[in-house]
């Protein structure tokens, strides 16, 4: 009621089931917990909006809206529109991530009304826009599936997570930190058997020739048997020749 405007129905439906989700999740290091994943969906009373007050107290401070630059995103159709920090768009913080950015669920269509049409927009700390989903249930499954873990949201943006992340993403999710790759080619991960390399038969080429080498071939054996018969019949004829000297 104080920003004329109503919930989409997901969200709406998620904030009459519990008024806001907080998990976080630790690991071991030398014995010591570490705080590492964290999945958070402000309350309402949190669901604050953005860029309709001054960042400071001071006469004609700075606001968001101020830091509007129109040429940012002109040319590009295949990029949904991003939002505005001025009255062109209704902009409310579902997550702080940890000081990382903000998660934001973004009215575009304030004009003539407020339509429950929203998207789920990044804004990282930069004052940069990223898009995530277009519904609050296809982000609270992307949550889910990242299991919070810190600077997640990076992943959908064109510079990706920091190295540090990464390491937790390649130790906890290997295949949900390659998300460009995912959504270009789906099998990709897919262990791919090949049955011709698998079960090819092994080459005993080199055995053979082993054996050829240690074993004398036909016609060694018939040169041999002849040497050998040449031998004994002159060993006979000597034996004669000495039985009769005797």
């Amino acid at each position: 009621q104080k920003n004329s405007c109503i919930l989409p129905e997901d969200l709406k439906n998620f904030y009459l089931m519990t008024d806001g989700f907080q998990m976080t999740w630790s690991v071991k290091t030398d014995d010591t917990p570490m705080p590492l994943g964290s999945m958070v969906i402000n309350s309402i009373s949190k669901l604050c909006r953005l860029g309709g007050s001054s960042v400071y107290t001071l006469p004609n401070a700075p606001t968001l809206a101020d830091l509007e630059d129109d040429t940012d995103e002109e040319g590009n159709e295949d990029k949904p529109e991003n939002p505005h920090f001025d009255s062109r768009s209704l902009i409310f913080e579902l997550d702080p991530c940890n000081g990382n950015g903000k998660v934001c669920l973004v009215y575009k269509h304030t004009k003539p009304v407020v339509l429950p049409d929203t998207e789920i927009w990044f804004l990282d700390r930069a004052l940069y826009w990223h898009f995530l989903t277009k519904t609050f249930t296809a982000y609270y499954r992307l949550l889910i599936t990242h299991l919070g873990l810190p600077q997640w949201q990076y992943a959908f943006t064109s510079y990706g997570v920091s190295p540090q992340a990464k390491q937790w993403f390649n130790m906890y999710k290997p295949i949900t930190i390659n998300t460009a790759l995912l959504s270009e080619e789906a099998d990709s991960f897919v262990n791919k058997l090949d049955p011709n390399k698998v079960f090819k038969s092994k080459n005993k080429t080199p055995v053979i020739k082993k054996k050829a080498a240690s074993q004398p071939t036909s016609s060694q054996k018939s040169h041999m048997s002849m040497t050998s018969s040449r031998t004994s019949s002159l060993a006979g004829n000597s034996s004669r020749k000495k039985d009769s000297q005797i």
